[in-house]
């Protein structure tokens, strides 16, 4: 007995001496292979997956990004192929979401609205861009596998990442580095963001410029978190969110006969004239608004948003989208509509209340997403860790200071005349509105001479409107086509 509890204890020992630190080597790749159907075409492509690093002033790493690069096979000429280069947002956020739901060769297991289907898994992306472009996912600092790397006895300078600028900054030295190592300084290049990436893009596209001297042919937005607006607050923060707030009713079968009669895309262009000519003036009017103009505002908001004119009197004209949520519904069914996209439903303890108690479109997401990433990348690209994904990674506290990213990308397209700009939204998503990207796209250019660059593609669904099936392939198509469109063919940069 003696001598078997002495065997065990020994091998614990032994066990626990030789246990690997869990950590990510700094710099590492491996590649398969595999193959596609995209839109009735087969072809076959490799997927590297691995990282490399970021460098300090003094070559020492000091963080490791994990990514994934697809490129087709048997391509004649790589230096003609577009390469996209993706990243998702939070920001915090892995690049999980675009990677394996949207524009990569496997999509998640889910039904055609976007809904958790068990088992989880993935399957082929018959929509995928990979056809007309390479494609690299790139996870920032923290992210998915991403990891900072402190100084022995030190703690990371977390001012050198966390931030809107020190984000740009050494985001666009790391490319820098995959561009040179993959030999794609001849390809046409794009950069694609979602939400907080919509930031992170805007100011990629002047850095990239500037600092690494790498000219882009595309912008594309999706669904873009702009801090000049959501951050702000005011009249016109406030204004922007009626047609959302329209669009999300309709879809509840929420509004007035008159409007629930019409088709969505007759029903928006009334409430975003109104939001733009009416709303704005009126909010920023504040206590000074007459009382008569007040009622016919309040009353004119019902219409168009499906609440309650004390409602909207209680709150100044003002609604908060929290409110909206939580109460839209409040009386038919008493349920609560999702923040990122209001399709979803949430059941909350009472139905009293300024804001839900959860977001009910991000759990839902949370079941499909999870379990696939880690099968995925684990098992059909080989890439084993001990290391947890980072679906939502540890950035916080986050520096906004000195967002001039609008700006950026209008620098950026005026310095160059190739780039042009894509921007995609769903009119159900609540957090980013359609409206507010519509604008902060007006706003980009003030001058209005390179409106000719910009497009707004919208869809009948939220935040990530390539969960709905039909939006996957017409958001992917307006992708595709966007490349083609913006592809010079030897056509001189002039103005």
């Amino acid at each position: 007995m003696k001598q078997n509890i002495l065997l065990v204890t020994l091998a614990f020992t032994y066990s626990f001496l030789t246990a690997q630190e869990r950590k990510l080597p700094i710099d590492t790749t491996i590649t398969t292979q595999h193959s596609v159907v995209v839109n009735g075409t087969s072809f076959s492509y490799s997927a590297t997956t691995g990282t490399q690093p970021v460098w300090d002033e003094m070559g020492k790493p000091i963080a490791s990004l994990h990514y994934t690069y697809y490129t087709r096979n048997n391509v004649k000429n790589r230096a003609e192929r577009p390469l996209l280069i993706s990243f998702n947002g939070g920001p915090g956020s892995g690049s999980v979401w675009m990677h394996l739901a949207y524009t990569g060769p496997r999509i998640l297991k889910i039904d055609d609205e976007g809904y958790p289907v068990q088992p989880y898994g993935v399957k082929q992306n018959p929509y995928s861009v990979l056809d007309v472009t390479d494609i690299v996912y790139v996870n920032p600092a923290n992210t998915g596998y991403s990891r900072t790397i402190p100084e022995t006895g030190k703690e990371v300078d977390r001012e050198k990442f966390f931030g809107i600028n020190a984000d740009i900054k050494y985001l666009a030295e790391w490319l820098n580095t995959f561009v040179t190592r993959n030999n794609r300084w001849s390809s046409p290049k794009y950069i694609i963001g979602e939400s907080y990436g919509g930031t992170r893009v805007m100011g990629l596209s002047l850095a990239l410029q500037n600092q690494q001297w790498m000219y882009l042919n595309g912008v594309i937005m999706v669904s873009p978190a702009d801090y000049k607006v959501i951050r702000v607050g005011g009249p016109v923060s406030s204004a922007l969110n009626l047609p959302y707030y329209t669009a999300a009713a309709w879809h509840h079968k929420a509004l007035p006969t008159a409007l629930q009669s019409k088709d969505l895309l007759e029903v928006l262009p009334e409430s975003e004239e109104y939001t733009i000519n009416t709303l704005i003036p009126a909010i920023a009017k504040g206590g000074f608004i007459s009382e008569t103009e007040r009622n016919a505002v309040a009353k004119k908001m019902a219409y168009y948003s499906g609440l309650g004119e004390q409602d909207i009197l209680d709150h100044n004209l003002d609604v908060p989208t929290g409110f909206f949520w939580k109460n839209l519904l409040k009386d038919k069914g008493g349920y609560t509509v999702g923040r990122l996209d209001s399709r979803y439903l949430g059941i909350d303890k009472q139905r009293f209340g300024s804001r839900p108690d959860y977001n009910s479109e991000i759990t839902s997401w949370l079941h499909s997403f999870t379990p696939a990433i880690n099968y995925y990348l684990q098992e059909e690209l080989n890439f084993k860790t001990d290391i947890k994904y980072n679906m939502f990674g540890p950035v916080r506290p986050w520096n906004n200071d000195d967002d001039n990213t609008r700006d950026n990308l209008r620098q950026a397209m005026a310095q160059n005349p190739y780039l042009n700009v894509l921007v995609q939204s769903g009119y159900y998503d609540g957090a980013t509105t359609y409206f507010n990207a519509k604008y902060t796209m007006w706003q980009v250019d003030p001058s209005g001479r390179m409106k000719d660059r910009f497009e707004f593609k919208g869809y009948r669904s939220g935040h990530m409107m390539y969960l709905r099936r039909e939006d996957l392939q017409k958001a992917n198509d307006d992708i595709r086509n966007f490349i083609k469109r913006t592809m010079t063919n030897g056509e001189s940069a002039k103005y």
